[in-house]
């Protein structure tokens, strides 16, 4: 009897079990409440979790209101949030799938309107229509980009608060019924802002050399880590290279994931891009598995599980990154707004024989009944077959069978 597929065993992580290596990416929505989740997350995350993933990300979560990127970005920075997400986590759980949360702060990049709209920065006329712009926080008082407004340089109170913000978004993920959290260091938020010489010109203890600019994540990191049940998992994504013309880079990443390993980090996420510069470093080709060699060099340097994504479409080929110890986990996003049943149609491409069981059972029973018609001779009519069916059809029945 050969073994299963690796994408198809289940993977322990402290004391979460998540039944398979398939992870639904956060994607953000731009369809929340005050931060709160709606009933297109309902829609949005049900549709992915009866799928069969073994781990589902809501997406971006802010740790206080300025540190979302617009209006109607998601965020846990109050209390009466809480109950919104746990409808989410009940039902995500009941279809069999790990609930896990990112949480995050955009820094620099605030108040701009949401993806639909190229995330444009608001300007005046929006601030006519009650969604005025507001400033960010940032390591260093340089605008996003054009039109963009220049963020505060943050202080060391700024700082102590920004800390306090994630340990109190983390308690409130517990509360809320989350399994998995991934503290969001990655694409151009403030903790990657922080890590950037693009983007941090401090002199204090949190710029300068790489040791200063790691600072601040691996403080939020370690606070996110104390406040998370010691039993439950912390990721942390983060852009392994900047983005084209760019600073930091595969050196600078595998750096930081030894300091992350350290401080009690348990999988890694990587990706890449976010901020860009007039450096030499060139953007990423996009071609499938664009990251995975990054996360290969970082498994090995650190022992730690680590995450796959990008553009990995194809199950054979996620099952050989797995197989060949690549990556641990792999992640899938917008192939997933596409075909949100990818997990089961993966497993039955890879020889999976009770894949339909990762759907649920209202509609798993079906799929295992229409699979046994489909095997019955009458769907492949003989003489005898094609007769009886024609006496069902009368004299029209049997010109037809003739």
């Amino acid at each position: 009897m050969s073994a299963p597929p690796k994408l198809f065993t289940p993977i322990t992580l402290r004391g979460v079990t998540a039944r398979n290596r398939v992870m639904v990416a956060p994607m953000c929505q731009y369809h929340s409440v005050d931060g709160s989740p709606t009933d297109w997350h309902m829609m949005h995350l049900g549709r992915l979790a009866v799928g069969g993933p073994g781990i589902l990300f809501g997406e971006e979560t802010a740790v206080e209101a300025r540190g979302r990127k617009t209006y109607e970005c998601a965020g846990l920075w109050d209390d009466a949030q809480i109950p919104h997400y746990r409808r989410l986590t009940d039902f995500i759980r009941a279809q069999g799938a790990v609930p896990a949360i990112q949480i995050g702060h955009c820094g620099a990049k605030a108040a701009c309107n949401g993806a639909v709209k190229n995330w444009a920065p608001l300007t005046e006329a929006d601030a006519a229509e009650g969604r005025a712009p507001w400033q960010g926080i940032a390591p260093s008082p340089i605008p996003y980009g054009p039109g963009f407004l220049a963020p505060k340089e943050m202080d060391t109170d700024d700082i102590r608060d920004l800390i306090d913000a994630f340990g109190e978004a983390t308690r409130r993920a517990v509360d809320a019924g989350y399994d998995i959290i991934e503290v969001h260091g990655a694409h151009g938020y403030l903790l990657h802002q922080f890590l950037s010489p693009v983007t941090n010109k401090r002199g204090d203890g949190y710029g300068g050399d790489r040791a200063g600019r790691m600072r601040l994540l691996l403080e939020v990191t370690e606070r996110v880590r104390a406040v998370w049940p010691a039993d439950r998992p912390v990721f942390v994504r983060f852009s392994v290279v900047d983005g084209q013309g760019g600073v930091w880079g595969l050196e600078d990443s595998l750096a930081l994931s030894l300091a992350l390993k350290d401080i009690g980090v348990d999988v890694l996420d990587i990706s890449s891009g976010g901020i860009g510069g007039d450096s030499a470093m060139p953007a990423l080709p996009r071609t499938p598995g664009y990251h995975v060699p990054f996360a290969e060099r970082i498994r090995a340097a650190t022992g730690l599980p680590v995450v796959a994504v990008g553009m990995i479409t194809d199950p054979h080929h996620a099952e050989t990154i797995l197989a060949e110890e690549r990556a641990d986990i792999i992640a899938l996003a917008r192939e997933l707004i596409w075909n949100a049943d990818w997990p089961a149609h993966a497993a039955k491409a890879l020889g999976v024989t009770d894949a339909n069981r990762l759907m649920p059972l209202e509609y798993s029973h079906r799929l295992d009944l229409r699979d046994r018609q489909q095997g019955m001779v009458f769907n492949r009519p003989g003489p005898e077959s094609a007769a009886a069916f024609a006496a069902l059809l009368g004299e029209a029945g049997a010109d037809a069978a003739r």
